[in-house]
């Protein structure tokens, strides 16, 4: 059963799902208010240390209160929107699509009246396809206890980056993302998650060693998976 409220105590009694109305917030300070990575660590540290393992999270950058009154997916997050919609996978959580964004929704719609979506091809379909694809094979990504811990990977620039792992029954990733509308050169402390990689999105092959260093163009990720 799904609250549209958020509160761990909801999880007691009666409810499998709460909306993770903070993490869009956060999302929305950290890209258009550039406030960068930092408030989205602290959003996962909560995570990790009030929510029940068990418990699912609906993770989201639109829904029907946001579209029709606090503007699109496009001006809530600007430029960082792929950057957020890549989060709300990979982060503890179930991600929800709103109807049309896989279009490219670029629109405020109606609350109380009929209105309509311009279904057409967009490369929001491609990466959500790909991002659900990874969740769906990949068990650190699992939803509540049937997936892994997000266990942060200290990095030189937690201001711009988020870096952190998650494991479960030898499936593993790592995600690297720079929640800033520059190019930075980070360094991980990646001690603790050695071994070799490929980046899910480009097949491209890493080999973790320990004081790995990413260059990631603006709003730029990684999702490195084994």
């Amino acid at each position: 059963m799904l609250a549209e409220w958020e509160s761990r105590d909801l999880y007691k009694r009666s409810f499998d799902m709460t909306y993770s109305w903070s993490l869009w917030d956060k999302m929305h300070q950290a890209t258009v208010g550039k406030k960068g990575a930092g408030i989205l660590t602290e959003y996962m540290a909560h995570d990790v240390g009030s929510v029940p393992k068990d418990a699912y999270r609906m993770t989201f950058t639109d829904n029907h209160d946001k579209n029709s009154w606090e503007g699109t997916q496009y001006s809530n997050f600007g430029d960082g929107l792929q950057a957020c919609m890549v989060f709300c996978t990979v982060v503890n959580g179930m991600p929800m699509v709103y109807g049309g964004q896989e279009a490219g929704l670029n629109k405020s719609l109606k609350f109380f009246d009929k209105d309509t979506i311009e279904w057409k091809d967009h490369p929001n379909a491609a990466l959500y396809k790909s991002l659900f694809k990874l969740k769906h094979e990949n068990q650190a990504l699992w939803n509540g206890g049937w997936g892994g811990e997000m266990v942060r990977i200290f990095n030189d620039k937690p201001n711009e980056v988020i870096s952190f792992a998650r494991e479960k029954n030898e499936d593993k990733i790592i995600s690297v993302i720079n929640f800033s509308d520059n190019p930075v050169t980070v360094k991980l402390n990646s001690k603790f998650q050695k071994g070799n990689y490929t980046d899910w999105f480009t097949n491209t092959a890493f080999e973790i060693k320990g004081d790995d260093v990413f260059t990631l163009q603006p709003w730029g990720y990684f999702v490195l998976v084994k």
